[in-house]
């Protein structure tokens, strides 16, 4: 037979016709949008000059914004001409499904004792983590940072779970400092903590705030005897902690440390601390060995703590003046670079063969004889 009526693969049917169009109905979406105004016209933008007439939906908003902030007796949270149109800053520890209001009422109850209050994000410190929110999980863990005044933005709560005295606990300790308290399904909780256990309570704790390194450093020289620690590779946030709580204790000005490959201000951190964290400036940095020599150009005589130090601790001259103790990592102690950095390489002194201290241990017993010499001479 002619033709290929014998292959198997020919078209069966008449070819499809065209697509129909959509009419015109997409028509706005392929528009473009313009070009792009100059700073100063955009109301939203800080060059914005105040000239101009605000476009229709900006001023719709800032309207609802005033008429609900006159209800409920506050200043309105839109900007004027120059200022950005809300004051809802990044890393604020909003809760997921929680308004504006329950987490500005919540953010203000984590205040720890103390002159200085506590470093969260964010507020006047300028340099807020980049992390999130962390959620601390388990009864225990929750109560203990409730009791050290670990400050929070809100605490789950599963449905149905059973009530005990440490959940009583948390539940009234978080009434008192205003930290909203938000009843979940256990489902919900399982997903937000990705299956790990959790006991039925979570409690969210906002980004810690470090302080600049140079402001840190400033602030220590305005003291009569400047005492800063600086922390060489600290990878245990217990240790952090530890650290920070015995700066706190022997009349130290501050702490700093590397932004990678080192422990951060975790809940677990602050915990240990057991609220010093809220006195203690604690900075980050991004390269310890140029932390340390700038610190060097302002003065201070720089230390470091190591098993095989030339210097013995009871010997140690340069304890009255402005001093920089450095502390090894748990393992390694001090890195090349740092410990070549060091005016002084200090040991501290034992009577059995143990090989080495604890860092956090170490650092304790070295700012206790600094803060004895700087009493007593």
């Amino acid at each position: 037979m002619p033709g290929n009526s014998q292959n198997a693969s020919k078209r069966a049917t008449s070819k499809k016709g065209a697509a129909a169009g959509s009419g015109g109905k997409n028509r706005a979406s392929l528009k473009g949008r313009g070009k792009t105004l100059p700073a100063d016209e955009r109301p939203w933008h800080k060059g914005y000059s105040g000239t101009e007439k605000l476009p229709d939906k900006t001023a719709r908003k800032q309207d609802k914004e005033r008429r609900a902030a006159a209800a409920e007796g506050r200043a309105p949270k839109i900007g004027q001409p120059g200022t950005k149109d809300t004051t809802w800053g990044r890393g604020g520890g909003r809760a997921p499904g929680m308004t504006r209001t329950a987490a500005t009422r919540g953010g203000g109850g984590g205040r720890a004792a103390g002159p200085r209050g506590p470093r969260i994000a964010p507020g006047r410190r300028s340099n807020p983590t980049k992390e999130g929110p962390e959620l601390l999980l388990g009864r225990n863990p929750v109560v203990e940072a409730l009791r050290a005044l670990v400050p929070a933005t809100a605490l789950y709560v599963a449905v149905g779970i059973d009530i005990d005295d440490r959940v009583s606990e948390a539940v009234r300790t978080s009434g008192d400092r205003g930290i909203p308290i938000l009843e979940i399904s256990r489902a919900e909780l399982d997903r937000m903590t990705g299956g790990v256990l959790h006991q039925g309570i979570g409690l969210q704790v906002p980004p810690f705030a470090y302080e600049n390194f140079d402001d840190l450093v400033a602030a220590s020289l305005e003291q009569t005897a400047p005492l800063l620690v600086a922390l060489d590779g600290i990878t245990d946030p217990r240790n952090l902690g530890a650290v920070i709580r015995s700066v706190a204790a022997f009349g130290g000005h501050g702490v700093f440390m590397t932004e990678r490959r080192a422990a951060g201000i975790t809940a677990t951190a602050w915990r240990t601390s057991a609220g010093a964290a809220a006195r203690v400036p604690v900075s980050q940095v991004v390269n310890l060995t140029r932390a340390i020599k700038a610190a060097q150009k302002q003065g201070f005589t720089a230390i470091g703590l190591d098993a095989d130090g030339e210097t013995d601790l009871y010997q140690l001259e340069a304890a009255v003046g402005p001093l920089l103790v450095v502390v090894g990592s748990e393992g390694r102690g001090l890195s090349r670079l740092v410990g070549e950095t060091c005016d002084l390489r200090v040991s501290i002194p034992m009577a059995s063969d143990v090989e080495s201290l604890n860092a956090s241990v170490a650092a304790a017993v070295t700012l206790a004889e600094v803060a004895r010499r700087r009493t007593h001479g």
